[in-house]
């Protein structure tokens, strides 16, 4: 089967491209002696976890429970929900999977402290527990300090949990320029402060994790982190090269389209809207724009339908025609996974795998 072969709209993952990031972020966690747990928030497929684990990944990282189910199949020495888990149903289904793996869990609260240590005993496991603390981005995790340490003391007392360490996202680091990396020097320097804090008071994390894809070549520099998971890098997207953390050659994914109508002047309408792409916008630019359009980098894929793409085409100087395919790399990657049912790896024009998107719609 070739790319021509493919019906549309459908994700294409070049391969090469594909081994290539995954390759690149393996060295660098070894040579950093980092530990990479990379998020799978992103393929939602086991058998790209498989490959993840073979090039060194001490284990995989998801965000609810029915990942976790799901990425089981991947057969993970370890697996962290990096997501505060809340509800009995929930930990008794995480608990029952601590018979297979080393299960972990990233919390913020002593109230789901006490949930996670009742589901552990009544399953006679351990889990694995990571203290959130809130590095700048304002979304989960308590205040550094005494508020941390306090919820920490009390986490390590209960029973049928261990208190592994302490995790952060530094996801308001959305640019490289010299505000992002005087950014990534500050939350350097709260680390450092947070876990000199924590082991003054005798309190010493085995792990220390965080990074993102965004900051992932400085992670090295925050000297007091010893886990990265990064999720977005094995396929990369335009939100990533806006950042600055690839280029549009590190783009391994993108969604093949057709062109079902041009009966509008200067337009060209593609056969994915917001069921395909996603509405996310830009995070780095007021642009309104849905993707890159692959080989026409002045066309501007400007609005969305649930079906319908719209591409303005005034400055191509290029005439488009129904039935033309047309690649677009997407705003934010992640997302336009979990509304496909599969992915195509191909190399070259030929299509030499098909994975099922397993994890898809696992909200739960």
């Amino acid at each position: 089967m070739t790319i021509h072969d493919l019906d549309t709209p459908a994700i294409v993952v070049d391969l090469d491209i594909m081994e290539r990031n995954l390759r690149q972020m393996s060295d660098y966690a070894a040579a950093h002696r980092l530990r990479l747990r990379p998020h799978t928030k992103t393929h939602k497929i086991p058998a790209l976890g498989r490959r993840q684990i073979a090039l060194g990944a001490a284990g995989l990282s998801v965000a609810k429970p029915g990942e976790a189910e799901v990425m089981m199949a991947a057969e993970p020495a370890e697996i962290l929900v990096a997501y505060p888990t809340i509800g009995a149903r929930k930990l008794e289904r995480l608990a029952k999977l601590a018979h297979g793996t080393r299960i972990s869990i990233a919390i913020d609260s002593l109230e789901c402290a006490h949930q996670i240590s009742a589901a552990a005993q009544a399953e006679g496991v351990t889990l694995g527990v990571l203290v959130e603390f809130d590095a700048g981005l304002h979304r989960v995790g308590v205040r550094p300090g005494a508020e941390l340490q306090g919820l920490v003391q009390a986490v390590a007392q209960l029973p049928g949990i261990d208190w592994e360490g302490i995790s952060f996202y530094p996801g308001h680091i959305k640019s490289l320029d010299e505000t992002g990396l005087a950014a990534i020097r500050a939350a350097g320097a709260l680390l450092e402060e947070t876990v000199s804090d924590l082991k003054s008071h005798g309190l010493i994390p085995r792990i220390v994790s965080g990074g993102s894809t965004p900051t992932w070549a400085h992670s090295h520099t925050l000297t007091a982190m010893n886990e990265i998971r990064p999720g977005t890098y094995i396929f990369n997207d335009k939100n990533s090269v806006g950042i600055g953390s690839c280029a549009w050659s590190d783009c391994a994914a993108s969604i093949l389209t057709t062109v079902v109508s041009t009966a509008v002047s200067s337009q060209a309408i593609i056969d994915g809207g917001s069921k395909t792409f996603s509405s996310d916008r830009l995070v780095w630019s007021s642009e309104v724009s849905f993707g890159e359009v692959v080989g026409y980098p002045t066309a501007v894929f400007h609005k969305m339908m649930e079906e319908h793409g719209f591409l303005d085409i005034t400055r191509t100087g290029h005439t488009f025609h129904l039935g033309d395919r047309v690649r677009i790399i997407p705003n934010h990657i992640c997302v336009a996974v979990n509304l496909h049912e599969r992915l195509y790896g191909v190399r070259g024009e030929q299509v030499e795998e098909i994975w099922e998107v397993a994890g898809r719609g696992k909200l739960q």
